[in-house]
């Protein structure tokens, strides 16, 4: 089951594509976290809401570079640490656990399906090739 779970490396074409529609649908969910994050802390008075929406937009943003990295070998690792910093800011934001749980999950998916889907192309291709020549 975890054949295609890969922290560092190059992906296939399907895998990094898929890969990079959850970051980049991520990096949406995580600024509109980052605002409510902002709108909590100015209501309560607590914390610093400058700051929390400061780092929720770099989040946000760091999730658009990660899925234009996902071409390099970098780019898995950048978007295994998205997941991660994505379910820590549950710490502000307690539903942010959820989105973290969900995309983490659709990072996972995305990850094995991706290398199974890869692998199944180049067989087709590999076969095709055997035919034609």
């Amino acid at each position: 089951m975890t054949k295609g779970l890969v922290f560092y490396g190059k992906l296939g074409k399907f895998t990094f594509r898929m890969g990079a529609v959850v970051l980049v649908a991520q990096s949406i969910i995580v600024f509109f976290g980052a605002l409510v994050a902002w709108g909590l802390a100015r209501a309560d008075g607590s914390g610093a809401p400058t700051a929390y929406l400061l780092v929720g937009s770099l989040l946000a943003v760091l999730c658009i570079v990660a899925a234009g990295l996902m071409r390099s070998p970098i780019g898995v690792t950048l978007g295994w640490f998205i997941q991660v910093a994505c379910f820590a800011s549950a710490v502000i934001v307690p539903m942010m656990a959820l989105v973290g749980v969900i995309f983490g999950a659709l990072w996972v998916i995305c990850l094995v399906q991706g290398h199974k889907i890869d692998a199944a192309a180049r067989a087709r291709e590999e076969s095709a090739d055997t035919l034609t020549a």
